[in-house]
């Protein structure tokens, strides 16, 4: 009966195992670099000035001077000054740190910034957007940005509307004076 249930074992030719460990390093290798490739790119940020402020959070409106550029060094957007009368409020653009303001990457980033810092910031096409762009933009379907940061000031959102509804009343008052002095029978 013990003849039956004995499995004879072969001797294993040599080379066997070393081609075995050699399978199973190369399957190791081939899973890492299908999981490299299939995960998704981030937003990089390079700090070229270490900001001294605080560090903004989701609701706030944050002041920065940019400029957005493609892989080619080609401009598409650069900051402009507001038109208002200069000090009222800070210098750079405004920017709503909201879900849907600002495209995702670029909103990643700012967050990580520091007022008072310099930054380049590199979105990657999936994070910017994508295979569709703003119509009549100068952006390609699937173009890494690139962005050149400088982050002027962060304000809380009631600070902001504040101040809007203050320039507001200024400009109505201006305006309601340039009408009077236009009025008929007006000296």
């Amino acid at each position: 009966m013990t003849e039956i249930t004995r499995v004879p074992l072969q001797p294993i030719k040599k080379g066997s195992l070393t081609k075995l460990w050699l399978g199973v390093l190369v399957a190791i290798l081939l899973g890492g670099g299908l999981a490299w490739a299939a995960s998704p790119k981030t937003a990089g940020m390079e700090t070229l000035t270490e900001g001294t402020g605080p560090s903004p959070e989701m609701g706030q409106v944050m002041f920065v001077k940019y400029v957005g550029s493609l892989d080619d060094g080609t401009e598409f957007d650069r900051s402009q000054p507001l038109p208002i009368p200069p000090g009222f409020f800070p210098e750079g653009t405004p920017m709503l740190l909201e879900e849907g303001a600002l495209i995702p990457g670029f909103l990643d980033a700012l967050l990580k910034m520091k007022e008072g810092g310099k930054y380049v910031v590199t979105v990657p096409a999936d994070q910017g957007y994508g295979a569709e762009p703003p119509p009549g933009s100068p952006i390609p379907a699937n173009a890494d940005l690139t962005f050149e940061v400088e982050v002027t000031d962060i304000l809380s959102r009631q600070e902001f509307d504040a101040k809007l509804q203050q320039l507001q009343s200024m400009m109505g008052a201006m305006g309601a004076q340039q009408g009077a002095e236009g009025a008929p029978g007006a000296e």
